[in-house]
């Protein structure tokens, strides 16, 4: 018995030194809020004030330090977050992730992200310079002197702490814009189902915006024949390919990811001052992209929500304006299929003859594996993307490469000034100002709408637009020959002749990635513009009352109404099934008039049965890999309605059966059936007892540890929330069965952030983001927004209760 005792003592003992241990661990990793710190690089004292919700107010006495502070403020909360974005603009996510990541990064290596950093670094201005550096330094002040103890994913992968740098940062806005962009992956969509369907039949799957025309272009499918790029001929099976390349690129062109804003003028609120509204929908992770801050020095005085990596407040309020973003979605990427010389692989033809491309030896170090060394090229139009880790056999045969894949992108120029010009929108002064300063602004391209005290509103869609000849055929829309001169941008549409808005007479101005020019607006932007259904909501609330109190505007952020529900509803009410819960999901139905509320059945119901019905009209035609891959980004549910309402036969008729041609109306029936079936084998035989919530989770994503069952409980934030894709509160419907789970119809995309303006009484402004503000799970601001954030709730964008923690930052001894 003696042994056993002092084997219980032993494990006791080490128990409590495992838990003191941790215990200890979890208090160094917490950064020191409070008191008085020495920090080199300081030029003046600053102190940091934070509320009882972490969020920090910085008052510095020179611009530098203010920059400095809130670097350091990002790494204090965020350290791992900006660790990850880094590695993202690097592509160097393998170094930590291991051989998973290792696709990825071939990606962003041969896009050349931090290439294009690096030279807009070098020809930044000085104001941005001397910012990006400020802030820089307040980032590796913290490496260098206040790191107690790693943040644990930091220690869990071997990560060790490295210093940032001035390219981080200017590599992180590419990619925030590159998240914005949609356009190239459409069109290698588009190059990707021309293989299979004829043009008219892409149009009917991916049709124009409601009310217009479908964009005249060549017949690109004939093109693609014509060059022989069809996956049956000898060449190669370039759908393969495309699919690697695909699965290689991070996200873009996601459906659900765009943004609401809306300004409303004195005329049409209760308090006779302009209220404005923003909530953009981006990726949902833990911790969130946003971070709340509010930054004071002489001549400058902002709150809002800044991201980590970034020197500025993207969106907020100063003394005198307000001002919020939703993305336009122009056609600023264009693909090009460069022909390669038969006998020299890094030749490409161009109108002028054979070119050489740039060639760039990228070496990408793999967790646990050895170095990968890859070759990277750029044409005369951009990096070459199928060098993407398949550059060795693609869109050609085997022994030799035929093609590869260019993409032209504003993005990547070397004039690029996002820090610049931010910065001079933070100091506008007034609506004038705001439009003036925002003509810099290159990508993305988004809604800017802005208030001032004084009482004006206003609009302006900045960015770099591409023009291109009138002989071009293609228009941008699918890839086009790189060696015919046709294709080739000749300039940029000028800044005066962007649109914009001042103080229309209906008194409000509102964006919602919907078409925001009139038919008769002379310049091309785009011809995939999102579906209306949020703005036509928006619209329908604005237009509900003659005046609008700021309390109004938080109700129409919650409303969880889909237009696009209550369209596409008749066909559901239509279906028909033997199945046992048919009758009782009928019952569920009765009533619904589109509200897609979480504790509700009829919106699993309804979007359940969507799911099957969209499977089986297009998976037989498109084949299931390519229908799969592209389910991932888009629903096609705009397609499916047309489908519908036309009775569209030859859609519904089943290629893969040899049988009788098969209805719509027999689809409808099996995809009702097939959804009854889905939903009983997730939540049971009671229909009464379904719910959207139950299935429809906000899921904030955490890198990487969300891929990891025994630590995704720790690290991962899950809510359920009503609303759907086309909801004014945003909560995009994955379609797909998530990679680490396997569930459907989880919510990744979402209100990132919510916040409400009240230019002339700033006490009344609020905001919220979908987390909190730190980064160490066990921090009580790890998940303290996750309440309010489901509720539409939400926090005073420039404080009010007394300061719970007061940190004195002095200039270190010399």
């Amino acid at each position: 018995m003696r042994w056993l005792k002092l084997t219980l003592w032993a494990l006791a003992g080490l128990a409590l030194l495992l838990a003191l241990t941790a215990a200890l661990y979890t208090t160094r990793a917490m950064p020191v809020i409070d008191g008085e710190l020495r920090v080199a690089g300081l030029q003046q004292a600053v102190r940091i004030e934070r509320d009882p919700h972490g969020i920090p107010t910085i008052k510095a006495q020179n611009q530098h330090d203010l920059m400095f502070a809130l670097g350091f403020v990002h790494a204090q909360d965020r350290l791992w977050q900006l660790e990850t974005h880094r590695r993202i603009g690097a592509g160097r996510l393998a170094e930590a992730f291991g051989e998973g990541a290792l696709e990825s990064d071939k990606f962003l290596r041969a896009l050349g992200v931090r290439r294009a950093a690096a030279a807009q670094w070098a020809r930044a201005g000085p104001e941005a310079r001397a910012t990006v550096q400020a802030y820089t330094d307040g980032i590796n002040a913290v490496i260098a002197q206040h790191v107690r103890a790693r943040p644990p994913e930091m220690l869990i992968l071997g990560v060790a702490l490295q210093p940032w740098d001035p390219v981080d940062s200017l590599a992180w806005s590419i990619m925030m814009a590159y998240d914005l962009g949609a356009n190239w992956s459409a069109e290698l969509l588009r190059l990707r189902m021309a293989l299979k369907l004829p043009a008219q039949r892409i149009i009917q799957m991916m049709p124009p915006y409601p009310g217009e025309k479908p964009l005249v272009t060549a017949d690109y499918a004939a093109l693609y024949r014509a060059l022989k790029l069809d996956a049956s001929t000898a060449t190669a099976s370039l759908d393969r390919q495309l699919d690697r390349l695909m699965a290689a690129a991070p996200p873009a062109g996601i459906e659900g990811l765009g943004s609401n804003n809306w300004v409303v003028a004195g005329s049409h609120t209760s308090t006779g001052t302009p209220l404005l509204a923003n909530d953009p929908h981006l990726k949902l992770t833990v911790p969130a992209l946003w971070h709340f801050v509010r930054l004071e020095a002489p001549g400058i005085r902002v709150a809002g929500a800044t991201m980590p990596g970034l020197p500025l407040v993207v969106l907020g309020q100063n003394e005198h304006i307000a001002w919020g973003f939703t993305n336009t979605g122009p056609d600023v990427q264009d693909i090009y299929i460069e022909r390669v010389h038969p006998a020299d692989a890094n030749l490409v033809q161009t109108p002028d003859g054979w070119a050489p491309l740039k060639s760039f030896t990228e070496v990408i170090k793999v967790r646990g594996k050895p170095d990968v060394t890859i070759t990277v090229r750029e044409s005369r139009h951009g990096p070459v993307i199928s060098d993407a880790g398949v550059h060795d056999d693609l869109l050609g045969n085997k022994s030799r490469t035929a093609y590869v894949l260019a993409m032209r992108w504003t993005a990547l120029d070397a004039d690029v000034d996002t820090v610049g010009v931010a910065l001079a929108m933070n100091r506008a002064t007034d609506v004038a100002t705001f439009i003036e300063a925002a003509k810099g602004w290159v990508a993305p391209m988004q809604n800017m709408v802005v208030a001032d005290k004084s009482g004006r509103i206003g609009w302006v869609a900045p960015g770099r637009i591409p023009l291109r000849k009138p002989e071009n055929d293609l228009k941008g829309y699918v890839p086009a020959p790189g060696w015919d001169a046709r294709y080739d941008w000749v300039g940029w549409l000028g800044s005066d002749a962007l649109p914009q808005l001042r103080d229309p007479p209906r008194g409000w101005i509102a964006t919602a990635n919907q078409r925001v020019v009139e038919a008769d607006y002379p310049h091309y932007l785009t011809s995939e513009w999102e579906p209306p259904y949020r703005q036509q909501r928006i619209e329908q609330l604005l237009g509900a009352k003659a005046k609008h109190s700021i309390d109004d505007l938080a109700r129409m952020q919650a409303d969880v109404k889909s237009l696009a529900a209550v369209e596409i509803l008749p066909w559901l009410q239509r279906a028909r099934s033997d199945h046992p819960l048919a009758a009782a999901a009928h019952k569920a139905l009765e009533g619904f008039d589109g509200t897609m509320a979480a504790d509700r059945a009829a919106p699993l119901i309804l979007w359940a049965w969507q799911r099957q019905l969209t499977q089986r009209v297009f998976a037989d035609e498109l084949g299931a890999a390519l229908f799969e891959r592209a389910i991932g980004a888009r629903t096609f549910r705009t397609g499916l309605f047309e489908v519908l309402q036309a009775d569209d036969a030859w859609w519904c008729d089943d290629k893969s059966t040899a049988d009788a041609a098969e209805t719509c109306a027999q689809l409808n029936d099996a995809a009702f059936g097939a959804a009854l079936d889905e939903i009983r084998s997730m939540q049971g035989d009671d229909v009464s007892g379904w719910q959207w919530g139950r299935a429809h989770q906000a899921r904030s994503e955490h890198r990487p540890f969300s891929r990891v069952k025994l630590l995704a409980r720790w690290f991962e934030l899950r809510t359920p929330v009503g609303g759907d894709s086309f909801t004014v509160n945003v909560s995009r419907v994955l379609y797909r069965p998530d990679a680490s789970t396997g569930e459907l119809y989880l919510d990744d995309h979402g209100p990132s952030l919510r916040a409400l303006y009240d230019v002339a009484d700033p006490k009344n402004s609020r905001f919220m983001h979908s987390t909190g503000q730190s980064g160490l799970p066990w921090s009580k601001w790890y998940s303290t927004f996750v309440h309010d954030w489901v509720n539409v709730e939400y926090v005073p964008l420039w404080g009010s209760d007394p300061p719970m923690a007061t940190l004195e930052m002095l200039p270190a001894a010399n």
